[in-house]
C-alpha cells in the first residue's frame, strides 16, 4: 500500500517548492507539463485531502487498538464535608489507584487489532484509488485542454485558406473568369470558417475553465500547458491482456481494499466468536483516607489496597452473542463475494481499457492518413481552380473535407493519450500514464 502512494504522491516539487501551492490563488507562470499539473492539483484538490484524513483517522484508530495490550490504570480523590443534626463535620478526605491488566482471552485482543489493522490498510487503499482518480481526471482535462488549443490553431488555418480561396475567386471574378457564384460560395466558406474559430476559441475557454476549477483556481484566470510529444503512446509500448491482469490484480487499489476488507470481516468474525469464551485479569488496587476522629470508624484503614485475579465469561445474555457471531459469518461471507465480484469488473475494466486503447492507436493512424490525404486533395483542386481545371464547389468541398479531418486527427490523438492513461487507470497505476519517452530513467 505504501508503494502504491509514494508512488503517487511524492512527485517532484521543484516548480512549487518557492511558493505555499494549497494557499496561492494565482496560477504559476510559464508552461506547465502534466506532471507539474498534477503536483499542483494534488496539492489544492480537497477531495484527496479528505480521503488522507480518513487514512489518518484509520491509523489513530489502529493505534488505539494496541491499548488492550497495556495495563488500565486509572486515580481519583475525593472531599467530603459531612452535616448531621444541624452542625458542619470536620472535612474527610481520601484517594485511590487502581490497575487491571488482561491476561488471557483466548486472543480476542489480537482479533481486535488485526481487524483494525486491515481496516486501516483497506482506508490507504481507498486513498490511493481516490488520488488515482483524480489523478485521471486532471489528465482528462489536461488532454481536453490541448485538444482545444490544437481545435483553435486548425481553425485559424482554414480560415486563412478560405480567405485565400475568397480573394482568388474575386480575382477571377473580375477578370471575367468565373461567375458571381464562386464569389458568393467562397464569401459562405469564409463566414463559415469564422464561425468555426469563434466556436473553437469557446470551446478552448471552457476547456481551461474545467482544468483551472478542478486546480481549484477561479475559473477566469489563464494557464499555459505543454503538448505531448507525437510518439507518446506508440504501440511499441503496448503489453500482452494476461499481463495487465495480472498487474491489476496486485496493484488496483480496489482490489486491494476488498481483499483488506475480508481480511478485516474475517477477524471480526473471529473477534465476535472469542467474546463468548472465559478471559482472565489481573487487578490491583490501593487507596488512602483521612476521616476525623469524631467520625463512625475514624482513624481505622487509613491506608488499604488489594490484589487479585478475575475470571469472567458471558453465560446468557438473551441470545445476542450467537446472533453476533451469525452476523459477523454472514458479514465475512458477503465480504467474499464482494472481493470476487470486484476481481470480475477489474478483470473486464482492463479488458475493455485495453481493447480502447488498441482502436485509439488505430484510429490515430487512419486519421493520419486521412489527414495527409485531404491536405493533398485541397492542394491539388487549390491548383486546378487557378487553372480553370476545378469549380469552386470542388474546392469548397475540399476543404470541407480538410477541416473535417483536422477535427479526427485532433481528437483522435488526444484521444489516444486519454486511452493510454484509462489503461494505466485500470491496471491501478496511473503513473504509468505519465510515463513518457527520456523520463523513464529519472
Amino acid at each position: 500500500m505504501k508503494k502504491i502512494i509514494l508512488a503517487l504522491c511524492i512527485l517532484p516539487t521543484q516548480l512549487f517548492a518557492a511558493q505555499d501551492c494549497f494557499t496561492t490563488n494565482t496560477v504559476p507562470e510559464g508552461k506547465l507539463t502534466l506532471q507539474q499539473v498534477i503536483e499542483l492539483g494534488l496539492c489544492r484538490n480537497p477531495e484527496t485531502t479528505s480521503a488522507y484524513l480518513s487514512l489518518e483517522s484509520a491509523r489513530f484508530n489502529k493505534n488505539a487498538g494496541y491499548a488492550q495490550y497495556l495495563p488500565n490504570v486509572s486515580a481519583s480523590g475525593s472531599a467530603n464535608l459531612p452535616y448531621r443534626n444541624k452542625e458542619w463535620s470536620d472535612w474527610s478526605y481520601g484517594a485511590s489507584i487502581s490497575a487491571s491488566y488482561l491476561i488471557f482471552d483466548f486472543g480476542k485482543r489480537l482479533s481486535d487489532v488485526n481487524q483494525l489493522i486491515a481496516t486501516w490498510r483497506a482506508t490507504g487503499f481507498d486513498y490511493s484509488e481516490s488520488v488515482q482518480n483524480y489523478v485521471y481526471s486532471i489528465i482528462g482535462a489536461y488532454y481536453a485542454l490541448l485538444n482545444a488549443d490544437a481545435d483553435v490553431f486548425t481553425a485559424n488555418s482554414l480560415k486563412t485558406v478560405a480567405q485565400t480561396a475568397k480573394d482568388t475567386a474575386d480575382k477571377k471574378f473580375k477578370a471575367g473568369a468565373v461567375a458571381k457564384a464562386d464569389v458568393l460560395k467562397a464569401d459562405t466558406t469564409l463566414a463559415s470558417r469564422i464561425l468555426d474559430l469563434e466556436r473553437a476559441k469557446n470551446n478552448r475557454e471552457i476547456a481551461k475553465g474545467t482544468l483551472l476549477s478542478k486546480l481549484s483556481f477561479s475559473a477566469n484566470q489563464n494557464i499555459e500547458i505543454a503538448d505531448m510529444p507525437a510518439e507518446f503512446g506508440t504501440e511499441s509500448e503496448n503489453k500482452n491482456i494476461d499481463e495487465l491482469i495480472a498487474l491489476a490484480e496486485e496493484k488496483r487499489p480496489d482490489l486491494l481494499r476488498a481483499a483488506a476488507n475480508k481480511d478485516a470481516a474475517w477477524h471480526r468474525r473471529n473477534s465476535a466468536f472469542l467474546s463468548n469464551l472465559p478471559s482472565i485479569s489481573a487487578s490491583g488496587s490501593l487507596s488512602w483516607n483521612n476521616t476525623p476522629s469524631e467520625v463512625y470508624n475514624s482513624g481505622q484503614d487509613n491506608i488499604s489496597g488489594s490484589i487479585g485475579i478475575r475470571a469472567s465469561m458471558p453465560i446468557f445474555a438473551g441470545f445476542a452473542n450467537v446472533y453476533n457471531v451469525r452476523s459477523a459469518q454472514a458479514n465475512y461471507e458477503r465480504a467474499i463475494e464482494q472481493e470476487r465480484a470486484t476481481k470480475d469488473a477489474a478483470v473486464l475494466d482492463v479488458f475493455t481499457a485495453y481493447q480502447n486503447y488498441k482502436t485509439a492507436q488505430t484510429v490515430l493512424k487512419q486519421t493520419e492518413t486521412l489527414l495527409a490525404s485531404a491536405k493533398e486533395t485541397e492542394n491539388v483542386t487549390a491548383g486546378m481552380y487557378k487553372v480553370g481545371k476545378a469549380t469552386m464547389l470542388d474546392w469548397q468541398t475540399a476543404l470541407a473535407d480538410l477541416a473535417d479531418a483536422h477535427k479526427q486527427n485532433n481528437a483522435a490523438k488526444y484521444d489516444l493519450f486519454t486511452k493510454r492513461a484509462a489503461l494505466a487507470l485500470s491496471i491501478g497505476d496511473i503513473k504509468e500514464g505519465l510515463i513518457v519517452e527520456g523520463e523513464e530513467d529519472e
